[in-house]
Formats: structure tokens, C-alpha cells, sequence
């Protein structure tokens, strides 16, 4: 969750500053500290008077190291409809290591959480002495008039926020791109209209034209595991799928640490930060060229490969491979991740991040873990539900740190389901778009 990845590749701990009015998936805390206060909004009026019917995306660059952070505006694009709520323009769960504002004078009427690989890599060695950049895509509703973009970043001594970025967007600049790619998009499930569901798009990563079948073979195993687990089975009628029918000149993915190259649509690759099974796209903007002919409000890349890896980063991304024999384990366990904004509740006296990787005092922002800074915004009220309790040991910290159960998806591939507060935590998520 360091940006919630699979813990599978040894995350590195986060270090990002913030003060403003922002959010990250991280551990963190809530927009202007409490998001909830101004999600009382005017819903599907306020939609009408601000925006279009469609989806406006802004592909920024942020360049730093270890100690510094900056963004810039790289381009923008006018895309397909916008498929969330327009009930729901403003976050209200603080979740994220970044947050970015949309204002229309003095108005907020658009915000959202995220979380970047940009902000993990701050936190590896190889920050300390290098400066990287990477890009990024913010997506929102198209503005009928001009807007003011604030995009800030979560400071992580104090919770709160500073901006990294602020741009003002002109709908009527002509340099505002129509962008529309080619790819074959098929339906796999469809239960009613885009604003009023979660629209989940699986993308292809490393499938060659002739493994077309296979991708959708691929994706239609992941979406029936997602329908065999609560709570997704009992909100079935709440999704739509999609799946990109995105294909590579190669088949599989990068494997850096063992000498393969491959040319595909995303380039994704193994071996991220040195760590042999994290499998990441550097450059999410790759993603968002490959979604820009669709509906969506959640996505996962499946990527072509045996190898067992994977990763998962808060309103950005999730992806896996397809035919390890935890395939389908990895999926559940980093959607949950990327999608619901929950923790990794695993914990290991060996893990590189010690114990101080939640800094005492700061509650941290996912929902299912806790160092007791805040423990009433948590689980608080359901510890009278059977198994529920506070049980040491989660966030990749052995101590200061609690999970809501012994055993959940989001500590081992093997737990039975999601402990209750997670369910909750998803449903809240499902019912935020579907409302």
C-alpha cells in the first residue's frame, strides 16, 4: 500500500509532503482533514451547470527525488463520456498520497484522490542521489467554462497537504486534443447506464494478435472469481465490464532481471525498484492512451506472463499476471488495493520499512488498518461483530500498527474472503459511483 502494491514486491516506505488539501493512497488522512464535511453537494444540478458529458484528462509530469517534488502540465485531451456518478464529484473518503481540486471561481466543484508509483520510488535508495520523472494522467468531468486545477501532495510527518501544481484550463483552447484510439472494446457484463455503476475495464498487456481469444479468456476468469467473492457476488448488479482489446507487437513482458525485453502496448515489467515480482507500468499515461476509447471508473491490466508479481496503486491502476497458479488471488487482493483504497495487513519482522513506517500520531487513511491515532473513524463501532477486533501487526509494521482480523484477502492468498471491514469499505466505494 506504500501506494498499495502487491507487498509482494518489497514496497519501499513512504516519504511525501503535503498541505494543502490533498491525498494519496497511502496511509494518510482526509482532504482539508475531514473530506466529509463538503461532500454535501448539489449532485446531478451541479453536474449540469459545470460540466459536459465528457471526460476531459490532463497527462502532468512529476520530477523529484527524495527530498523535493514538482509536477507540470504535459497535455490534454477531450475523451468518451464520463462514467462516474454525477452525483459524486467530491472526495469524500480522504483517501490517497495526492489530491487534485477543480474550481469554477471561488467553488470547489470537482475533486479525487490517488496515489502515484512516482511518490513509492521517492522512497527507495536510489532517490537519494538521482532525480526521476515519470507521467500521470488526472481524469474529470469536461468544464463548460474555465476551471482552476489545484493538485497537492500529502505531507507525511502531519497528514495534511501542500500543492505541487496549479494550471487553469480554457475548454475552448483548440490544443485541448480530441483522443480516441482504435482498440476493440467488448462487453462482458452489463447491468445499466455508466453514470449509475462501476464500469471495471480490463485492459490487455503483452497479448500478441494471435492470443486474442486468450485475453478474453483471461478476463472472463477475473471477472467470474471478482462475482464468486463478497461482496462483489451480492453487488453484481452494480458493475459493468469491459475489456480492451488492446494487443502488443510481442507476447509476455518486460523480466528485466532476466535479460527480456518485450515491445508492448504499456510496458509494463517485472523487477520494479530491484524487487524480482513487483509489476508496474512506469508510465501510467500508457494506461490512459490505452483507456481513452471508453467508459471507466476502475481498471485492471492483465498481463500476459506465468511469473507470479503484480501490484495495485490507489485510483491509478491494478495489474497481474495472468497464468501464475495465484493468477486470480493476486487480482482480488490488488483491486482491493486500487479500487477500495485498503491497506496491506501483512507484517514481517524482516520487512525493510521497520516499524515506524506509519509515523505515530497520524492515523493512517486506509480504512482496515490502524495505529490507534483515530480509531473511532475506523472499525470502532463494528468491534462487536464476530472475529472483529484489533489484532497487532499490519502495514508491513510488527508493532503500532493493527488489522481488523486474523486473517483476511488483503494479508494472505489463502484467507477465505474479506473480513467485514473491508466489505464495508468496498461497498462504501460501489455505493459512491452507483449513487
Amino acid at each position: 500500500m506504500k501506494i498499495n502494491c502487491l507487498r509482494i514486491a518489497a514496497l519501499a516506505a513512504a516519504t511525501l509532503a503535503l498541505v494543502c488539501s490533498c491525498h494519496e493512497h497511502r496511509q494518510g488522512s482526509e482532504e482539508e482533514n475531514n473530506p466529509r464535511e463538503i461532500s454535501e453537494y448539489e449532485g446531478c444540478e451541479a453536474y449540469d451547470e459545470y460540466f459536459t458529458p465528457e471526460r476531459l484528462r490532463v497527462d502532468i509530469t512529476l520530477v523529484g527525488n527524495a527530498t523535493e517534488q514538482r509536477a507540470y502540465v504535459n497535455r490534454m485531451f477531450r475523451e468518451k463520456q464520463w462514467s462516474g456518478s454525477p452525483a459524486s464529484l467530491i472526495n469524500e473518503f480522504g483517501y490517497g498520497e495526492y489530491i487534485y481540486k477543480v474550481f469554477s471561481g471561488d467553488k470547489l466543484v470537482f475533486s479525487s484522490g490517488f496515489c502515484t508509483l512516482f511518490d513509492e520510488w521517492r522512497t527507495t535508495e536510489q532517490a537519494k542521489t538521482t532525480d526521476m520523472s515519470m507521467g500521470h494522467a488526472l481524469w474529470m468531468p469536461f468544464p463548460k467554462d474555465s476551471v482552476h486545477v489545484s493538485v497537492c501532495q500529502r505531507i507525511r510527518e502531519t497528514g495534511g497537504y501542500e500543492s505541487i501544481l496549479e494550471f487553469d484550463v480554457d475548454p475552448t483552447d483548440r490544443h485541448i486534443a480530441p483522443c480516441e484510439n482504435g482498440y476493440n472494446v467488448t462487453c462482458l457484463h452489463y447491468s445499466g447506464e455508466s453514470a449509475h455503476k462501476v464500469d471495471l475495464v480490463f485492459a490487455g498487456e503483452g497479448y500478441s494478435a494471435g492470443e486474442k481469444g486468450k485475453l478474453r479468456t483471461d478476463a472472463r476468469r477475473m471477472m467470474n472469481y471478482l462475482f464468486s467473492m463478497e461482496p462483489y457476488s451480492a453487488r453484481k448488479d452494480d458493475f459493468n465490464i469491459w475489456l480492451v482489446e488492446s494487443l502488443s507487437v510481442d507476447s509476455g513482458v518486460d523480466i528485466p532481471q532476466e535479460g527480456i525485453w518485450r515491445s508492448t502496448v504499456m510496458d509494463s515489467g517485472y523487477d520494479t525498484f530491484y524487487e524480482d515480482r513487483y509489476l508496474t507500468i512506469w508510465d501510467q499515461t500508457k494506461i490512459a492512451d490505452v483507456l481513452s476509447g471508453t467508459a471507466f471508473d476502475a481498471v485492471y491490466v492483465i498481463a500476459n506472463d506465468e511469473k507470479y508479481g503484480g501490484g495495485g496503486i490507489y485510483n491509478s491502476y491494478a495489474l497481474g499476471s495472468s497464468d501464475h497458479k495465484y493468477s486470480l488471488e493476486v487480482f482480488i487482493h490488488e483491486f482491493g488495493h486500487s479500487f477500495a483504497g485498503l491497506g496491506d495487513e501483512y507484517f514481517d519482522s524482516s520487512d525493510p520499512y521497520g516499524d515506524d513506517y506509519y509515523p505515530a500520531g497520524i492515523e493512517p487513511w486506509e480504512p482496515n488498518i490502524t495505529n490507534q491515532t483515530d480509531f473511532e473513524s475506523k472499525w470502532a463501532d463494528m468491534m462487536d461483530v464476530p472475529g472483529v477486533g484489533l489484532y497487532e501487526g499490519a502495514g508491513y509494521m510488527t508493532k503500532g500498527c493493527w488489522r481488523p482480523v486474523e486473517d483476511c484477502r488483503m494479508k494472505t492468498n489463502t484467507a477465505e474472503g474479506f473480513c467485514p471491514v473491508c466489505q464495508r469499505a468496498i461497498n462504501r466505494m460501489i455505493d459512491f459511483y452507483t449513487r
